[in-house]
């Protein structure tokens, strides 16, 4: 059993401790649900060693030292092969370096200048295994509540964990829609890499600010294409060979959803086009990645002849 006791204590006297309240249920209640693989992965979780590290670097990169020998460290790689496949990252643990499908460090380096998380309660909503909810840490913020379904995900950050347990961060395997409705306290909440996945995404946005304290500051990454404020491409089956993409917008054209959202001082902070060096296969995810997803004759295109990813960072405050 996970305890979030030390999370219902750090939300004690912030709009967030009803809620908190009530999560320590609703956990052990998805946890009794759980998924098929879940006892293979919490093998792995317990063939970690015990180890406590001697130094611990989350500011620039994701690093744990520790003295240990060569079994030790062989043993930490095997328990960790075993959480596969890594898509973001990557992770340095005790001389092992995950080298995850993402190079997440790279966009993190673009988007963090541009934020102040010193003392911020933070909300990351799609946290994946909680890399960046690490680097939020780094960058100062007073504690990260990260919520992702998937399970994987779920179990790679109780690794990270196991490690860092006494900080402030917590993962909870649940989606947005499992969160109440106006919550109302968080500082600055995130949400990198989900909006093209939502059916509605302007229902999406207003959840969004639903999670934030007025004058708290949405952190917005998503995929975008060219144009002008008209200028949305849905994709008629696939893109990029996922199926489950539905509205790439311009960045002029996501500025405006999130102005009508309600959010004001709307700026973009960054655009870049994914490359094959930032997202590709390794020996820690094996799948296929970008590359057998853009047209061999054409990298400006995806297998479908549409815009190869471009990603923007969007931010912007609740009125």
């Amino acid at each position: 059993m996970i305890d979030l006791t030390p999370l219902v204590r750090r939300l004690a006297g912030t709009p967030l401790y009803p809620w908190a309240q009530s999560l320590q249920a609703q956990l052990d209640a998805k946890m009794e649900k759980g998924h098929g693989d879940l006892e293979r992965w919490q093998g792995a979780l317990n063939a970690l060693p015990d180890l406590t590290p001697s130094r611990v670097e989350l500011k620039d990169d994701f690093i744990l030292d520790a003295d240990c020998d060569d079994a030790t460290r062989e043993q930490t790689r095997a328990a960790l092969m075993g959480l596969s496949p890594w898509r973001k990252g990557p992770f340095d643990v005790f001389g092992v370096h995950i080298d995850t499908e993402w190079r997440s460090d790279w966009k993190w380096s673009r988007v963090s200048p541009h934020l102040d998380l010193v003392g911020k309660r933070v909300l990351d909503v799609g946290c994946g295994n909680g890399y960046y909810q690490w680097r939020m840490l780094g960058a100062g913020a007073d504690s990260v509540i990260g919520v992702d379904p998937n399970w994987l995900f779920f179990c790679q950050f109780q690794a990270m964990q196991r490690y860092l347990p006494d900080l402030p961060a917590w993962h909870l395997p649940f989606a947005l829609e499992d969160l109440p409705a106006r919550l109302e306290g968080f500082d600055t909440v995130f949400s990198m890499g989900v909006l093209y996945h939502r059916k509605s995404p302007i229902d999406h946005l207003l959840a969004l600010k639903d999670c934030l304290v007025k004058g708290g500051e949405l952190v917005l990454e998503t995929m975008v294409v060219e144009g002008d404020v008209h200028q949305v491409l849905v994709p008629e089956d696939r893109y990029s060979q996922m199926r489950n993409v539905w509205f790439l917008p311009s960045v002029p054209a996501l500025e405006l959803w999130l102005r009508r959202a309600g959010f004001v001082d709307v700026r973009c902070v960054d655009v870049s086009t994914t490359t094959v060096e930032e997202q590709r296969s390794t020996e820690w995810m094996k799948y296929q990645s970008l590359s057998d997803f853009l047209d061999p004759t054409d990298p400006s295109k995806t297998v479908e002849g549409l815009p190869a990813p471009r990603r923007a960072v969007i931010v912007g405050r609740k009125a």
